[in-house]
């Protein structure tokens, strides 16, 4: 296709053919209907209290929410809220499923089966997801914490 109508077409100076839009739309590896439609929003907004959201717990409520609109394949991300002295029991995943816990705020006790570890601002625990575990908000304060589930891949053992 010559320079010059790629040229009118991409100033709108020209009214293609056909041929010149099969060609251009062959070109980008698009449909012509893909070409001709106006441009899609690549972004969305997702207002608080929209994505969803579970309350778990003993004694007073934890809230779980989803931290990600659209899942990712093999992961879940999630956001935890826990009230002073709340527990949240984790549920066991398949064999080969890795777990990270990062306390953003409080101080929480993250029980696995053989190790316990107190998570304050900032910290990290890692740990075998297919195990029992459980969280418990050990502060005086609101803990904020963000899960990581890496789910094993079926058949497969890490």
């Amino acid at each position: 296709m010559p320079r010059s109508t790629i040229a009118k077409l991409e100033t709108g100076a020209s009214n293609p053919t056909l041929a010149v839009l099969l060609g251009v739309a062959a070109a980008l590896g698009i449909g012509v209907a893909e070409l001709l439609s106006p441009p899609t929003s690549m972004g969305r907004h997702y207002p608080s209290g929209s994505l969803p959201r579970e309350l778990r717990g003993r004694s007073e409520r934890a809230e779980i929410r989803k931290l990600l609109p659209d899942p990712i394949p093999g992961m879940e991300i999630d956001r935890m809220e826990l009230p002073a002295g709340t527990t949240v029991t984790g549920v066991p995943h398949r064999p080969g499923t890795q777990e990270y816990l990062c306390c953003e705020r409080g101080t929480v006790l993250l029980a696995t089966v053989g190790h316990r570890f107190e998570l304050r601002a900032g910290d990290v625990g890692a740990f075998e997801g297919d195990q029992r575990h459980q969280y418990t908000n050990v502060g005086g304060e609101r803990a904020v914490l963000f899960s990581v589930v890496v789910l094993a891949l079926a058949g497969r053992r890490a």
